[in-house]
């Protein structure tokens, strides 16, 4: 890492001139890198490094243009090498909507965000997306218990438990499935989204966008991995949506009787393969950071277990084994 950190900002350098200054930006739970770049006139810019043996630049760039051009606040792209993984990006900040939120700012944060999501939703390209097929669905799912079960916390199934969990499983992904599709930033959370210059939200790390299930992000957003909100608010939030998205044409009011039960069921999904690759992190990459997270994170399923029956089984297995053993 410390080569490639030379090596982009020697090319930092020869596209913006001598005398920059670099200092750390954030970084996240990929193999991206961030520097932030000053400027000799005292503006920034922030420097990315996506190593291509693991990401593709060339993805994030074509994105940019593709989200921009929805109205969406993304960095702009100055300048990039997507054979060598690096771009120069408009520097979006760093006031993360995770460090921002409180019962003062939620209400107008939130709802930002979801005018945003909605904008992606309605307006945003199909063509040339990968689906969030039932492949996709099952290796993300895989993720829970190869990392976490199995890596991170030794766990031996019976029989009985693994066709439990294996039915539960089935379930989460045929609701997916059934769900109308849009274009799904994938990682739709507080983590992600910046309160910038106008129009806030900026919106960071849509590389690993989908065409897939209707309330993925809007779960992603409302159920955060990160920060918690009393259950009947965030149902309320989900309606606010709801009402919107019929409006503007992404569902239909055929759609309200599975809105909630996909919205539920989607959460669940998310949740477990967002457990596993938190313990990947670790077992992996060596990022401790984000294991204090999974019992949030697998409370969810265990809370939402008492209106879908369908999760009883799933949610008594981590309320029983799972998250005692965290």
């Amino acid at each position: 890492m410390p080569q490639r950190l030379a090596e982009l900002e020697t090319w930092l350098a020869a596209v913006c001139g001598p005398e920059l200054e670099f200092t750390p930006a954030s970084g996240d739970a990929s193999f991206r890198r961030y520097v932030r770049v000053r400027l000799p006139d005292g503006s920034t810019r922030i420097g990315m490094d996506a190593p291509p043996e693991r990401e593709s630049a060339a993805r994030f760039v074509a994105l940019a243009g593709r989200f921009g051009a929805l109205g969406v606040h993304v960095p702009r792209v100055y300048a990039a090498d997507p054979a060598r993984g690096f771009a120069l990006l408009e520097d979006l900040g760093a006031r993360h909507y995770l460090d921002e939120l409180n019962e003062a700012t939620v209400e107008r944060l939130y709802g930002d965000a979801l005018a945003a999501l909605l904008a992606i939703q309605a307006c945003g390209p199909r063509d040339g997306l990968p689906g969030y097929d039932r492949a996709l669905l099952e290796r993300e799912l895989g993720i829970f218990s190869e990392w976490l079960l199995g890596r991170h916390l030794g766990l031996v199934l019976s029989a009985a438990d693994r066709a439990l969990l294996g039915q539960s499983c089935e379930v989460l992904i045929a609701s997916a499935l059934a769900q109308p599709q849009v274009l799904v930033h994938r990682d739709y959370h507080s983590r992600n989204l910046l309160v910038s210059s106008p129009p806030t939200p900026g919106v960071i790390d849509f590389q690993d966008a989908v065409l897939g299930p209707v309330t993925y992000d809007l779960v992603s957003l409302l159920r955060d991995c990160y920060i918690a909100w009393p259950a009947e608010r965030v149902d309320g939030w989900a309606w606010g949506y709801y009402e919107l998205a019929v409006q503007s044409g992404v569902l239909r009011p055929e759609h309200e009787p599975d809105f909630l039960r996909w919205f539920d069921l989607m959460g669940a999904q998310r949740h477990l393969k967002a457990a596993g690759i938190f313990a990947r992190l670790l077992h992996r990459d060596g990022k401790s950071g984000y294991l204090a997270d999974i019992p949030r994170t697998l409370g969810y399923i265990v809370a939402v277990a008492e209106r879908r029956t369908e999760l009883a089984g799933l949610a008594e297995l981590l309320a029983a084994r799972v998250i005692p053993a965290l």
